[in-house]
């Protein structure tokens, strides 16, 4: 293999039960085949992490941990390829948060659920995606994981990692079931990319290149990924 994918499902956000694999898989599932059958050729090995916990669990970020654990796992069993996590809802957070790991390059977070900001808790840290490629993906009509604290995010890591770009999915809810085809061709794009060394399409260059806020604010057009240009 040269290159892993690790999918983190959605999860809760205070739960100490034991999560159903099926069920907690099929968040991204769908997301999970096609990058396989993209990235098939190239040696890609995607694998789903099963949480011990539904929960992040406040200090404890018990979905980060397993990610971070997976991330060692893949080494472990794959030596030194690199590695993307790739997260939705709460998985997203989980995936941001443990990019610090060795392993990893790059992130892909799907409608990643943040917290409210607080004056008294620190902000979700961003110095972990130093050196990271970040692509984050939010629905602007997301009722469960608010767009604009991601939005709020991918600003501050933008300032010390040119390599984070965020698309918006405009009218679209949490679950971007209206724009489901071109957030995976999306996906699919970033991914090659930041595994493989494969050409970005052109919305994605332009994202990466772009100056805030326009580069965080880039709308995905309807139709995106039924002629990339590579």
């Amino acid at each position: 293999m040269s290159g892993v994918v690790l999918l983190l499902p959605e999860g809760d956000e205070v739960s100490d039960r034991r999560p159903s694999a099926l069920l907690a898989a099929a968040s991204v599932r769908a997301l999970g085949r096609r990058l396989a059958r993209a990235g098939r050729e190239e040696g890609l090995a995607t694998h789903v992490v099963h949480y011990r916990y539904r929960g992040w669990n406040g200090a404890e970020a018990h979905l980060a941990r397993d990610a971070e654990w997976a991330a060692d796992e893949a080494v472990r069993r794959y030596g030194d390829v690199p590695v993307c996590l790739a997260g939705v809802g709460m998985g997203g957070r989980a995936a941001l948060r443990a990019a610090g790991n060795e392993a990893v390059n790059s992130v892909l977070a799907i409608a990643p659920w943040l917290p409210e900001d607080d004056v008294a808790a620190p902000p979700e840290p961003v110095k972990q995606l130093a050196g990271r490629q970040v692509l984050i993906v939010h629905g602007t009509n997301d009722g469960r994981s608010d767009p604009e604290l991601s939005f709020r995010l991918a600003s501050r890591a933008k300032k010390a990692n040119r390599g984070v770009c965020r698309f918006e999915v405009h009218s679209d809810g949490h679950g971007l079931r209206q724009y489901r085809d071109e957030v995976a061709a999306l996906a699919e794009d970033f991914v090659m990319g930041v595994l493989f060394g494969q050409s970005f399409s052109r919305p994605v260059e332009d994202a990466l290149a772009a100056p805030p806020p326009l580069g965080l604010r880039m709308p995905l057009a309807a139709g995106f990924g039924k002629s990339l240009r590579r």
